[in-house]
């Protein structure tokens, strides 16, 4: 790789990760202040839609293009959803154990995203000392679990800018649209451990910042050993893929009216379109 293209993809990188990663606290502090909270469904749809758009449209193509052997690939792509389902049951991954754990004492939320942002709106209001000791203790806990993720998908934002930009971007795109209607419920929990004021959001967008981090990492990582791209991009997809099977459609599978179901078919397309869009804008390769 050339010197000037070196540096546009680490520019390139930084950009796409700082926007994934603290972008999208922001976006979700704006759209929680909005109280447009009763959207967070339609998110969720356009948010499996990006993401399985990016894993399946971009980046296996990116790395089956490679020329490795597919056995080979596919093996990796079957490890890494296993990797990321031991990871969800450590409850280091997905926010909603995190959430779980945050609100064990509403007993209302179980891991359903989806009704864990309806329900924070109205449990932020306690008075009893035991129940702010746990959404203080419970606030680091997202926190921690915050850092954890997004230092990950920041490596896996940077291998796909390291194989070309349009691709980071489409990847850039699919996580931060994946992490808004998270980040609306983590502030919840935070506000409710840290206070109402900015204390909270500042945390989540450090918190954020991490992505920045993985993204770095990644960067000077991959920079070194090339032949790892095609694996990093696979093991990238199959994130994107367990998130999306696992975590965002469980909680859209209810039984809902004929024009509701076709509200949460449209925003999954959107998604797609999305991402789509996105890598089409970009011409610099």
């Amino acid at each position: 790789m050339e010197l000037g293209q070196m540096n546009i993809t680490f520019w390139a990188t930084i950009a796409g990760t700082l926007s994934a990663g603290v972008g999208s606290v922001l976006l979700a502090a704006l759209l929680a202040r909005a109280v447009l909270g009763r959207f967070t469904q339609h998110l969720l749809s356009l948010a499996a839609g990006a993401l399985l758009a990016t894993a399946f449209m971009h980046l296996l193509p990116e790395a089956f293009e490679t020329g490795i052997t597919p056995h080979v690939l596919f093996m990796t792509l079957l490890l890494g959803l296993v990797f990321f389902f031991l990871l969800d049951k450590a409850e280091l991954w997905h926010h909603g154990h995190e959430h779980g754990h945050a609100h064990a004492d509403q007993n209302t939320h179980g891991h359903d995203h989806g009704h864990g942002h309806e329900t924070h709106a109205h449990g932020l209001h306690g008075d009893d000392t035991s129940q702010a000791d746990k959404g203080f203790a419970g606030s680091w806990a997202v926190l921690a679990g915050d850092s954890v993720h997004a230092f990950g998908d920041g490596i896996m934002v940077a291998a796909a800018f390291m194989t070309d930009i349009r691709l980071g971007t489409a990847a850039s795109v699919a996580v931060l649209v994946h992490e808004i209607p998270h980040h609306m419920g983590d502030l919840a929990v935070l506000q409710r451990g840290f206070g109402q004021g900015r204390g909270a959001l500042l945390k989540l967008c450090m918190a954020g910042g991490v992505t920045v981090l993985g993204g770095l990492l990644g960067h000077f990582l991959i920079e070194g050993h090339k032949s790892w791209l095609p694996f990093m991009l696979v093991v990238a997809s199959s994130s994107y893929v367990y998130v999306a099977l696992a975590d965002l459609i469980p909680q859209l599978q209810k039984r809902l009216t004929a024009p509701a179901t076709a509200m949460q078919v449209l925003w999954l397309f959107a998604g797609i379109a999305l991402v789509t869009a996105a890598t089409e804008l970009m011409h610099i390769h």
